[in-house]
């Protein structure tokens, strides 16, 4: 017989997505059930690189230290010639930390070690994966969302005010509501598996071939453990023996040298590249995150940064909402991440051509910094402005100082799950306070003081001038004293009136 429970919110799929949602929505006190249709956690390395904007996010929910100390740095990549000697090169722009910008580097960690991060913050808020757990059918009412959940305890059905569908490339969420995924194959095979290699140092990423799709090899080193991931083009239709043996003797061949064994394959798979866009992300009660919502290569690293995004960008919205939002607000998820993931298809599908060249090297369009959301409804000015930082933008890091001595940073005012009011040369007294809002004033009497004036330079306001930051570090609204009162039509959009 069906068990029967209520939650504000059930999330299907436990990848990084999923747990970025989960965490978010622990935070805040939601109750949700996070489920996963496998017996336990991916083990794989398939996304290893951690983007800068990434980065600013796990130092807001609270993991970034711990996720540097899993991982560690891209090493220069090593280009073999034929001859056996090689040319090395980074893989990535080498870019210095700025005030505003305090993460320029990605960082190399495999998936399974990030994703165990995030399940172990999960459990410091109170919750974790239930792992075995498919979801086998979906109804959809006025008021909330009816789940089926086929285990092996039996059957239950799960009853939420909303279902998040954060359930991968195949997902049973965006199939069981009929949304279209249009794109196309791109025509590439390929193998990455995580093996236990030895005749390679792990100072470099070894690339074979550069630009013949036919013998093209790389091993990088996984910060954090004692594998190798090994990446390969395939032919499409042959059959590809994942096996030590099988892929020792891809090793062998594509490199030309019998000093390289692998003892053993952590994990393996063998995949077609697609790109592939949701049409909608949202019906009704429902959402997709993630791969659920665009599939893309993996050149490039966007993958699961894209996916992590979608989650820190829906969560606040999702909470809000269950706290008594306008429901309108939950349709900016879509307006927001839509069009960036469709962006992101055509950078991964720019840098597989580039890949398939030879041509690994990887700027700041892949660092996803410059991401915001301008044309967003939740994106006001008062007055309009034309240059400088505008609402939508992500909000810039600064060194500051408190007014009591002590230094700190932009980032830190921000962190948590509250909305940041900044008020520059102003008086405070013109905004009442109110819950989840943290007001924070530079200039006379203020608490906070631009030392270095890297706020001004970060931030561009004027005198009088008023930004309006959200949970998810962008940039709400900009606006001066003598319009004050337009934040109040704004925060009742936002659930804040």
């Amino acid at each position: 017989m069906a068990k029967n429970s209520t939650v504000d919110v059930l999330i299907c799929g436990a990848g990084a997505a999923g747990l970025t949602l989960a965490i978010e929505l622990a935070r805040r006190g939601v109750s949700f059930r996070l489920l996963d249709k496998m017996d336990g956690p991916f083990r794989g390395s398939r996304g290893k690189g951690i983007q800068p904007r990434t980065q600013e996010v796990f130092e807001d929910i609270g993991i970034i230290d711990r996720v540097v100390a899993a991982g560690g740095m891209y090493p220069p990549q090593r280009e073999y010639r034929e001859d056996g000697s090689y040319t090395e090169s980074d893989v990535v722009e080498q870019a210095s930390a700025t005030p505003a910008e305090p993460y320029r580097l990605p960082l190399l960690v495999p998936q399974f070690l990030t994703e165990s991060v995030m399940r172990e913050r999960l459990a410091e808020l109170g919750h974790r994966v239930e792992y075995g757990c498919e979801l086998a059918g979906v109804e959809q009412g006025k008021d909330g969302v009816a789940a089926r959940i086929a285990a092996q305890t039996g059957e239950q059905i799960i009853q939420a005010r909303y279902l998040v569908g954060a359930d991968g490339g195949r997902s049973f969420v965006r199939t069981a509501l009929g949304i279209d995924f249009p794109g196309k194959t791109l025509g590439v095979r390929a193998v990455v598996a995580d093996i236990f290699l030895t005749g390679l140092k792990r100072d470099a990423w070894h690339r074979f071939n550069e630009g013949s799709m036919e013998q093209q090899l790389a091993l990088c080193p996984l910060a954090g453990t004692e594998l190798f991931q090994l990446q390969a083009p395939i032919p499409l239709e042959s059959d590809v023996d994942l096996s030590a043996a099988g892929l020792a003797t891809m090793v062998a061949e594509r490199t030309s040298r019998d000093d390289i064994h692998v003892h053993s394959v952590s994990w393996a798979s063998a995949y077609n590249m697609n790109a592939r866009l949701a049409d909608r992300y949202r019906d009704g009660r429902v959402f997709l995150v993630g791969d659920a919502a665009h599939i893309h290569p993996p050149t490039g690293g966007q993958g699961l940064n894209t996916s992590v995004q979608d989650a820190y960008n829906l969560g606040w919205k999702l909470a809000a909402v269950i706290a008594g939002a306008p429901d309108g607000l939950l349709d900016s998820y879509e307006e927001e991440r839509r069009p960036v993931a469709a962006d992101i298809l055509g950078l991964s599908t720019k840098l597989l051509d580039a890949m398939k060249r030879g041509e690994l090297r990887r700027g700041r369009e892949v660092q996803q910094l410059d991401i915001g959301y301008p044309e967003s409804s939740l994106a006001m000015e008062c007055p309009e402005r034309s240059t400088g930082l505008l609402a939508g933008d992500r909000a810039p890091d600064a060194p500051i100082r408190r007014a009591a001595g002590q230094s700190a940073r932009i980032f830190e005012l921000l962190k948590g799950t509250h909305w940041t009011l900044l008020g520059y040369e102003v008086e405070r007294d013109l905004v009442a306070p109110r819950a989840d809002l943290h007001i924070h004033t530079f200039g006379a009497r203020g608490d906070v003081i631009d030392e270095g004036g890297h706020f001004r330079d970060a931030y561009a306001l004027k005198s009088g001038d008023w930004v309006l930051v959200r949970p998810d570090g962008y940039v709400g609204a900009i606006v001066a004293t003598e319009q004050i009162t337009s934040l109040e039509n704004y925060f009742r959009v936002v659930g804040q009136g």
